[in-house]
């Protein structure tokens, strides 16, 4: 087993026990998304032209993907926390592998993602959401998801590393909750102006939104839209992508330096 392996099993045991260890936040985090998914699929759902089971429907993988966006507010906490308290610089006197420790970090939470998914889909499944797709579209939409979520705690780990403040990254991170409002996360994006709706539809949210409904059955590709809303699965493997491909070695480096 390479240190990397070794190290990294070794960082993504303390992240997840860490989890453990708050499980009062790790509820009322998994549990943001089913109220969300409540108060938007009846309250929107009868503002909206596509009221009631079909806004539902259209709703719970906009959801899922705002969720995975939230990797960008955990990564970033998390990283800022453990810098603000020393507990990196702890780390990088001791013989780990440097790429460890971020890395650790972001497995642990694609871990907790994954079995924090599993109320949402309950519950959508509860208010009427169905996969329309094939099973292996499921899988490849599922996949999607996890990636998107790996890609943005990468980009909150390397801020969060940055900030080196819980006072700063909190406030950062809480900002982000914009990203999903400049998205087809919660509603079509064909009625919105010109400008704002080019906004939306190069945010990455909006092209993995677009590939979940479209693998899942939900709501088809909508037509004359960006290319990374056009073509949903590509634009989402290449956001995804590119943002781990930058953002990863990033934080691995900035780790490595320290304050």
């Amino acid at each position: 087993m390479s240190a990397l392996t070794h190290d990294g099993l070794a960082m993504t045991g303390r992240q997840l026990r860490r989890v453990l260890g708050n499980p009062g936040l790790t509820v009322l985090t998994q549990l943001m998304p089913v109220n969300m998914l409540l108060f938007f699929g009846y309250v929107f759902g009868s503002a909206l032209a596509m009221p009631g089971r079909e806004y539902r429907a259209f709703l719970v993988p906009g959801l899922l993907v705002a969720t995975a966006a939230g990797g960008l507010m955990n990564g970033m906490f998390q990283a800022a926390a453990d810098t603000h308290r020393g507990v990196m610089d702890r780390f990088r006197t001791m013989p780990v592998s440097r790429a460890a420790v971020p890395l650790g970090q972001a497995v642990a939470d694609l871990v907790v993602t994954t079995l924090g998914t599993i109320p949402l889909l309950l519950v959508g499944l509860a208010v009427g959401w169905r996969v329309e797709g094939g099973a292996l579209d499921a899988v490849g939409a599922v996949g999607l998801l996890l990636l998107f979520r790996f890609a943005c705690t990468c980009v909150g780990i390397h801020l969060g590393l940055l900030t080196r403040s819980e006072d700063a990254a909190g406030q950062l991170g809480a900002s982000s909750f914009v990203l999903p409002l400049l998205s087809d996360a919660y509603i079509p994006t064909d009625n919105l102006p010109g400008w704002l709706r080019t906004v939306a539809e190069w945010n990455p949210i909006s092209a993995v939104t677009t590939a979940l409904r479209d693998l899942f059955g939900n709501a088809p590709v909508p037509r004359g839209a960006a290319w990374p809303v056009a073509h949903p699965v590509a634009g989402s493997l290449v956001w995804s992508l590119a943002l781990v491909a930058v953002f990863l070695p990033l934080a691995v480096r900035r780790y490595s330096r320290g304050g």
